[in-house]
């Protein structure tokens, strides 16, 4: 039930992301809207990782066998996907200011193509 209420909701973040992006008319909207598509990435990590009644996979003295736990891998690739996410967004708020800066816009339409 968890499982399809997180696909649920993960679902639900990628389209408001998609739409957002796809009816942008400011560069940090599409830089908002893009961190709104990824959180959709974060929780359905989540729903796939979740196993009910298991425990973090943290070992003091040896691995016991009876006990479940959460898979690590998908806690891995959350915190991967959490700090690509935020490389992505620095980046693309800087080159936000820098288009501000040399255009005096942020509207798309009225961004001309940069020359170096």
């Amino acid at each position: 039930m968890i499982f399809y209420a997180s696909m649920a909701v993960a679902g639900w973040l990628l389209l408001v992301g998609l739409y957002g992006i796809v009816t942008s008319r400011h560069l940090m909207h599409l830089c908002l809207c893009l961190t709104v598509l990824q959180s959709a990435t974060y929780v359905m990590l989540t729903g796939i990782g979740n196993r009910r009644g298991a425990s973090a996979p943290v070992y003091a003295g040896g691995v016991p066998t009876s006990a479940p736990v959460v898979d690590p891998v998908v806690q891995a690739l959350m915190l991967t996907d959490i700090v690509v996410e935020a490389t992505v967004v620095a980046l693309l708020l800087a080159i936000t200011l820098q288009v501000q800066k040399k255009t005096g816009s942020t509207d798309p339409d009225n961004v001309s193509v940069m020359k170096g």
